[in-house]
Formats: structure tokens, sequence, C-alpha cells
């Protein structure tokens, strides 16, 4: 008995012919299982050669019943982005260090703004 839901294609439409995407998807699916080791090499050249030779998706139950679930999702672009990026976790941009140049603007506001304040306080 299988362990696929009925929802699956391979249940639930296993007269439908194998087309070469999904004949890859699970190829790639078998791969990735022999690499992570969960397929001895014997059991791995046994499912590729049921998944070449199947002709519809029924046939492919015994090649993908027992294989890790491919992913239903796509990882959305900023989760993808924050991985490739060096910054400190939980930080959205990596720190810049300020310039010379903006220290000096923020001193200048600071001493015109402090100008104005005294002659107020001065005058009034």
């Amino acid at each position: 008995m299988s362990d696929l839901p009925i929802s699956s294609s391979y249940r639930s439409r296993p007269g439908d012919p194998v087309d070469e995407d999904e004949r890859n998807r699970v190829a790639a699916r078998l791969n990735s299982a022999f690499t992570d080791g969960t397929l001895d090499p014997d059991e791995y050249r046994s499912r590729l050669d049921r998944l070449f030779a199947a002709g519809t998706l029924g046939e492919l139950v015994p090649v993908v019943d027992g294989l890790p679930p491919a992913p239903t999702y796509d990882q959305p672009a900023i989760v993808a982005q924050s991985l490739s990026t060096t910054t400190a976790p939980g930080e959205l941009t990596p720190a810049r260090h300020g310039t010379r140049a903006a220290a000096i603007a923020v001193g200048s506001v600071a001493a015109a703004v402090l100008v104005v304040v005294i002659l107020l306080v001065v005058l009034l």
C-alpha cells in the first residue's frame, strides 16, 4: 500500500502519460535522496530504471513512494537574498561607518541651532 495521499497525481490520475518535465522532477528527487543517503546504490538504480520505463503516472508510484516530499512552495526572494548576504543575524543591512563629512554637517547644524536659540534668549 502506498503512503502517497490520494490527492497525489500519481494516485489520482494513474492513467495519465508521464511527460519529460515530470520525469525530470522525479529524477531530481531521486538524485537528492541518493545524495542524502536515503537510497542505497541498488535501490537508486532500480528506481531510475522504473522511472525511465514508466509510461503512466501510476507506474511511478513505486518510484516516488518513500521519497521525501517535494517542496510545494517557492522560497521568497527576500529570504534568498538575506541568505546570500553576510549581515549579522537580525540585521537588515550591514552597518555603515559614518563619514567625516557627515559628522561635520551634523555638527554645523547643531551649532547653527544653538546660535539661534542663544540669540532668541538674549533678544527676548
